[in-house]
C-alpha cells in the first residue's frame, strides 16, 4: 500500500466527486499550492494510485485488495429498503438487481478478510436479506472497460457515413 497523508486523501476525494476538476479548482478548493497539487497527482499517477489520466482510483493501491461479488436473496416487498440501506454502506460499490439466483448482486471491497466479514454482517443484518453467497475475487484479468464497445461504435459509424449511394 502507498503512504498517503490526509492532503493526497482529499485530493482523491475531490476527483471522485468531480472527475473533470481543473488543477486550479482543485488547489482552491483544498486550500493548497497549485505546484503542490499538480506534483502530487504525477506522484499518485507514476504510483499506479491513479489510472487512465489521472481521474480512476486503484481500490488496491490505497489498501482495498478484498474484492468480492455477494449475491443476495431479499424478501421483495423489502428490496427498495435493501437497496437503500447498502447504498449507506462505503464498502459496497456497485448494486445490480438481477434474474436468476438471488435478488441483488453487489461488489464490495474490504481491507482484508475480518474487514469483509465486518461488512457482510452488515448486510446480513439489514431487514429484508433473508440470505447471501459470497465469491472472493483472486485476480482481475479484465478491469471493467467501455473503450471496447465505443470502438466498435466509430467504426460501424465511419462505415455508415462512406457506404456508397447515399
Amino acid at each position: 500500500m502507498n503512504s498517503l497523508d490526509p492532503t493526497d486523501l482529499r485530493i482523491l476525494l475531490e476527483l471522485v466527486r468531480d472527475p473533470r476538476i481543473q488543477i486550479g479548482e482543485l488547489s482552491d478548493k483544498l486550500g493548497i499550492a497549485r505546484n503542490t497539487a499538480q506534483s502530487r497527482m504525477r506522484r499518485m499517477l507514476r504510483s499506479g494510485v491513479l489510472r487512465d489520466g489521472g481521474r480512476e482510483i486503484d481500490l488496491e493501491s490505497v489498501g482495498y485488495d478484498v474484492v468480492a461479488f455477494v449475491t443476495i436473496e431479499v424478501t421483495h416487498r423489502e428490496l427498495d429498503g435493501v437497496v437503500g440501506a447498502l447504498r449507506l454502506l462505503p464498502q459496497v460499490l456497485e448494486v445490480h438487481e438481477i434474474s436468476g439466483r438471488g435478488d441483488v448482486w453487489c461488489r464490495v471491497v474490504a481491507t482484508d478478510t475480518h474487514n469483509l466479514q465486518s461488512a457482510l454482517r452488515s448486510i446480513l443484518r439489514i431487514k429484508g436479506v433473508i440470505r447471501t453467497e459470497t465469491v472472493l475475487a483472486l485476480h482481475t484479468h479484465i478491469p471493467y472497460r467501455t473503450e471496447p464497445l465505443i470502438s466498435r461504435l466509430v467504426q460501424g459509424a465511419s462505415v455508415q457515413a462512406t457506404a456508397p449511394g447515399e
